[in-house]
């Protein structure tokens, strides 16, 4: 037993709880019953998800590796609750993403993001000397196109953007060759002009044109950016103090336990806070990609490349569109935004992760 923990990447799990450590310093900070119950779920949320890592590092992954049923029956629990959720879900804030039961909210999404690059890196990790071939580019995107409609579906196109992000991530770890890369990007830029005229609803269109142009409806779809703005720029250097932000105690700063949780941060903890916080994110990823780059096969070393380009992605959008640099889209910050489904998800990632160490 002492033997399979020492062979852990403790680093990387403490810079996961230093960043955790971030979120619930911005909840417990938070007045109001409301925010000290965030807090306490958030805990119980960590708690849960510590011991979800822990059982799953025992879990072989090569099982993933070396057995295609295994990834089929992952692939298809993935499928069948995306669909369920379309029918059964509850919708919360415009989405019907989450499954109820009880006091409990289940997205199951956060946890398709790891089927995913699961079903990925076995299929790359075959063919991977054959990435020359556009039907692997075309088959791989059917693998994530089914589950990413599904998920547009709800709708939730924040994660469509990462679940595309994932894939195009893992085919350059895989060797996807330039042309055929420029030939997705130019594919990407004609379906986002598709989806503009057919598929956008009106208040998505909304938050584009208020990225683009800042005082498009101020009090409407540009209203969450320039608040976000605001409790940024009023936190200075050190910040204001630990429960002393008045745009997010006020209210005027719009879901600052989740979408917003960064510039609650810089109101409250100051440059010197967000610095800290960005510090320690890069040194996640670096143990992230350490891993990958040490991994002793194809597919632990694409799970493990997936896995940081998706923490990536997801910081890079979430802090995007706090300063405005990025349309809204409902992304949460990585271990620092409240949630319970996001929380376990990624814990089930490191457990898995921790398994490829200790197994290789």
């Amino acid at each position: 037993m002492s033997e399979h923990f020492k062979k852990f990447d403790w680093p990387l799990i403490f810079s996961a709880l230093i960043l955790i450590a971030f979120g619930l310093v911005s909840l417990y900070g938070r007045s109001g019953s409301e925010g000290l119950s965030n807090f306490k779920k958030q805990i119980l949320w960590l708690l849960v998800g510590f011991v979800f890592m822990l059982g799953i590092s025992f879990f072989d992954y090569r099982i993933l590796k070396n057995y295609r049923s295994a990834i089929v029956i992952l692939y298809g629990a993935t499928l069948a609750l995306l669909t369920g959720v379309l029918f059964f879900g509850v919708s919360i804030r415009g989405a019907a993403s989450w499954y109820r039961i009880g006091e409990v909210a289940i997205q199951p999404v956060e946890f398709a993001k790891i089927a995913i690059i699961a079903v990925l890196a076995k299929y790359f990790s075959m063919r991977h000397i054959e990435m020359y071939r556009v039907r692997h580019i075309l088959i791989s995107g059917a693998y994530v196109f089914l589950p990413a409609f599904l998920v547009f579906l709800q709708p939730d196109i924040g994660s469509v953007m990462i679940l595309f992000a994932i894939w195009v991530g893992v085919m350059i770890l895989a060797g996807i060759k330039i042309k055929h890369l420029l030939l997705l990007a130019f594919a990407g830029m004609c379906t986002f002009l598709i989806a503009w005229s057919f598929v956008f609803h009106a208040y998505q269109k909304d938050r584009i044109l208020a990225f683009l142009n800042p005082k498009f409806d101020p009090l409407g779809a540009g209203y969450n950016v320039s608040q976000s703005l605001i409790a940024i720029g009023s936190g200075g250097v050190w910040g204001k103090g630990i429960g002393e932000g008045s745009q997010t105690h006020l209210g005027f700063l719009p879901e600052a336990q989740t979408d917003f949780i960064y510039a609650a941060i810089a109101e409250e903890m100051g440059l010197i806070g967000v610095t800290l916080l960005l510090i320690t994110a890069i040194f996640l990823f670096w143990r992230l990609m350490s891993i990958a780059q040490n991994a002793k096969n194809n597919f632990s070393r694409l799970v493990a490349g997936g896995f940081s380009i998706m923490i990536l992605v997801q910081i890079a959008i979430n802090i995007g569109m706090n300063l405005g640099l990025l349309p809204v889209t409902g992304v949460p910050l990585p271990f620092v935004s409240y949630g319970g489904s996001s929380m376990i998800a990624l814990f089930v990632m490191l457990g898995l992760l921790q398994s490829i160490k200790v197994n290789q």
